[in-house]
């Protein structure tokens, strides 16, 4: 029997990212973190991290991860929006 163990998906970066953010999304990917999909483009994805935003595309083969753009989460927006119910 042999063990294959799934590698985690190649991480491009298309602009010019900072280490720390590439490294935080690196472990996010890892671990699995929540993403959510871009409902205009397929394939499209925000993914949160402690601090920032990612946005990414992922291959529908999962073997690579393109780094889009990375942009600050704002802690007073999120608590509005969570409080706020939908109209």
């Amino acid at each position: 029997m042999i063990t294959v163990t799934k590698q985690p998906p190649l991480l491009e970066d298309l602009r010019n990212h900072s280490q720390e953010q590439i490294g935080e999304l690196r472990q996010l990917l890892v671990a699995g973190a929540p993403s959510r999909p871009d409902p205009r483009r397929p394939g499209f994805y925000e993914v949160e991290g402690r601090s920032h935003t990612y946005y990414v595309f992922k291959y529908p083969t999962g073997t690579k991860v393109l780094l889009l753009g990375v942009w600050e989460r704002d802690p007073v927006a999120e608590m509005v929006a969570c409080s706020c119910p939908a109209a």
